[in-house]
């Protein structure tokens, strides 16, 4: 690897991108440099393995965007980045050798806490899709989390949608002498809930409840 770094940065220091006769877009990524990036961030926050590489990615183009506005050569930059891709590739494998990247942790984490905080468990699925975790792991995270789409699983929704229509201030928690039980109010409610993805039948199931089981509800499920 360190063979292919040095042919690809032929004409530049080890240590800065020679453009234009000056040291103007700064190191040249290197796997050392990568690596850095790679537990500097993994410090700070949580991630799955694509979003370490996506990570990555950016900070090499954001090199290569310096270089480039520096005036240096297009196929030189493309020379120096090209080879960078297997070095992300072995960095992040690296950091999920060491435990510091694990997308069934990840995911089952970040389950737990969107859940708590109302999303539905469709909004979730969408969620970890985004953050590249793989639609397999998250169906089997999921249910292992959140329960199985049985009876386990409705509750937990049922908690989601109740802590949805507290944070609406709807159903069980409308203030005193707030028309809630309207028509009107109750369609966009319902509404809402639907597009955060609840569905009908757990939307309507948690404005009926009663306020003192709805928040008993709540707790046991942010406790489980």
């Amino acid at each position: 690897m360190a063979g292919m770094i040095e042919r690809a940065t032929q004409g530049a220091t080890t240590r800065d991108a020679m453009t234009g006769g000056g040291r103007v877009a700064g190191p040249v990524p290197d796997r050392a440099s990568l690596r850095a990036a790679a537990l500097a961030h993994l410090a700070r926050f949580g991630t799955t393995r694509a979003g370490l590489a996506q990570v990555l990615e950016r900070s090499v183009q954001r090199w290569a965007r310096r270089a480039a506005e520096a005036g240096a050569p297009a196929d030189d930059v493309a020379a120096r980045v090209g080879p960078l891709g297997r070095a992300i590739a072995q960095v992040v494998d690296e950091m999920v050798a060491l435990g510091a990247v694990d997308d069934a942790a990840f995911a089952g984490s970040r389950a737990r806490s969107l859940t708590r905080t109302g999303r539905s468990r469709r909004a979730v699925q969408a969620h970890l899709a985004a953050r590249g975790v793989e639609a397999e792991l998250v169906g089997s995270v999921l249910d292992e989390t959140l329960g199985a789409r049985g009876q386990e699983g409705a509750e937990m929704e049922l908690g989601a949608a109740l802590v949805f229509a507290r944070r609406r201030r709807a159903g069980p928690f409308a203030p005193p002498g707030a028309d809630d039980d309207g028509a009107v109010r109750r369609r966009k409610v319902l509404e809402a809930m639907a597009r955060a993805g609840f569905g009908r039948a757990t939307a309507e199931a948690a404005l009926d409840m009663d306020p003192a089981e709805a928040e008993d509800r709540i707790i046991r499920m942010k406790t489980t």
